[in-house]
């Protein structure tokens, strides 16, 4: 099926398509026009025409838009999680689980909206004030740029586009290549709906080309992006005086404790390290075991691993799909094979078969190897050896990322320490770190990013405080 390219309310299609095939069976799932600079040049102009309308719209029906968005949502879901499936490769019961959280991502915008506010100052706090009345409040920042992912193809897309059209902003989208269907479908929800505020969003497809028209415009005030380190660094260097809002790479990590229930943790591990092929950014990379545990952790892990069903993403059992495309794949076996010529063990055959990469535990690595400090984005986790808590709490900070790491205990004081001294965006107690609420903030230190999603936390991220004083 052919996606078109909307600027503002005008769908448009162009001569030139790229073509997506899907990366289980290489069928082709998609095509999408090629746009160039200009395309993003036409859709930024036509965003800044309409974000004065965007702003001056009531917020009744900028709440009553995206709950229409949310209802038709509902009503797709199983053609759009198909449509997830087809250009991704995201196994189908995980497909129609994004829908659903993209559907309350949406409503929660909307609900949040409409219940913040501004606050009263006391201007007569110090000597140097006086009695006044004083307050602030939130405005539309203006115009948005939202760049996304492939491994979230739509929720992600969901966490910038509803927070931003509901705090009044008009928005220019470019989602990932790899699934130009999946966002065309969902921008035509917003775009079609009879709420729809005019030209309040736009959608271009492209690279390198269209992403820097977009982000070196005096255009956008926000420029909201999800990705790489390379292309953060690359945005932070060339936005210009913008709101700049980065969720960027993770190296995720957890410390077992002695004091932990083992099939609990095996269980939540398994899950956490190998959901969605690994390609999540927060997905469980490093698990640290204390080392009087570590053995039979390690059974149970690879047990727990075992266990897993990969193949077809078409058949609802299925857990593990494949990786993006075939360099992800080449890339994780030699990563792996480094490792294993540098010492490392595989606890489970080490396969592969086509883009299907199965879920690989490794012991014995080291702190150097790059599966452990680098993002393998890949379905490889490492288990490393530890004496305390203290031990695991060094390594684990001693990382140029630091998005969500965790802790399994049963010692509370252990587990204060933790909250306190990982060095991390997000803590999670006794569960994977690979755990997100979409109400939650989210977002990381270090190289992990900027600012921090969610809808509440979007939402300021994409607005103006303005403060005003009545005499």
């Amino acid at each position: 099926m052919q996606a078109k390219i909307y600027f503002g309310s005008s769908e448009a299609t162009k001569e030139t398509l790229t073509s997506r095939h899907s990366p289980y069976n290489n069928k082709l799932v998609s095509q999408a026009p090629l746009c160039e600079a200009k395309d993003a040049r036409i859709a930024l102009n036509i965003a800044k025409n309409a974000a004065e309308a965007a702003k001056a719209s009531p917020l009744s029906q900028r709440c009553a838009w995206l709950l229409d968005v949310a209802k038709k949502l509902r009503e797709n879901k199983e053609d759009i999680a198909r449509t997830i499936t087809d250009e991704v490769g995201k196994p189908i019961a995980y497909a129609r689980i994004e829908v659903e959280r993209a559907i309350e991502t949406v409503t929660l915008s909307a609900e949040t909206m409409r219940t913040m506010h501004g606050e009263t100052i006391n201007t007569d706090a110090m000597p140097s004030g006086r009695k006044s009345i004083a307050y602030f409040t939130r405005e539309p920042a203006g115009v948005v740029v939202a760049i996304t992912p492939f491994n979230f193809p739509l929720n992600l897309v969901a966490h910038k586009l509803a927070p931003a059209l509901v705090a009044g902003n008009a928005v220019v989208l470019k989602p990932t290549p790899e699934a130009p269907l999946t966002a065309y479908k969902f921008a035509k929800l917003f775009i079609e709906s009879e709420f729809a505020i005019k030209d309040a969003l736009s959608l271009v497809y492209g690279d390198a080309e269209v992403g820097s028209a977009l982000i070196t415009s005096e255009i956008p005030r926000v420029v909201s992006f999800t990705g790489s380190v390379l292309v953060g660094k690359i945005i932070t260097q060339n936005a210009g005086i913008k709101k700049v809002s980065l969720e960027l790479g993770g190296n995720a990590a957890t410390y077992i404790d002695k004091t932990a229930d083992l099939e609990l943790v095996a269980q939540r591990c398994a899950i956490g390290a190998f959901v969605n092929s690994g390609q999540v950014c927060i997905s469980l990379q490093r698990i640290y075991v204390n080392s009087e545990i570590y053995d039979d952790f390690a059974k149970k892990m690879a047990e727990e691993t075992s266990k897993l069903v990969v193949g077809s993403p078409y058949n609802d059992d299925t857990f593990m799909g494949p990786l993006i495309d075939e360099d992800a794949v080449i890339r994780a076996n030699s990563w792996v094979q480094n490792a294993l010529d540098e010492g490392a063990r595989s606890l489970l055959e080490v396969k592969s078969d086509g883009r299907l990469f199965y879920p690989c535990v490794m012991a014995d690595v080291t702190d150097a190897m790059k599966i452990v400090c680098e993002e393998v984005f890949a379905p490889i986790v490492s288990l490393i050896k530890v004496d305390d808590f203290d031990s695991a709490k060094e390594k684990m900070n001693n990382s140029p990322y630091g998005l969500q790491f965790s802790v399994f205990a049963n010692d509370f004081s252990l587990i204060k320490r933790a909250i306190n001294e990982l060095d991390a965006g997000g803590i999670v107690i006794n569960d994977m770190p690979t755990l997100r609420f979409d109400i939650q903030p989210y977002g990381g230190v270090k190289l992990s990013g900027v600012g921090r999603e969610g809808p509440r936390f979007a939402i300021e991220e994409m607005t103006e405080i303005k403060s005003v004083v009545l005499n």
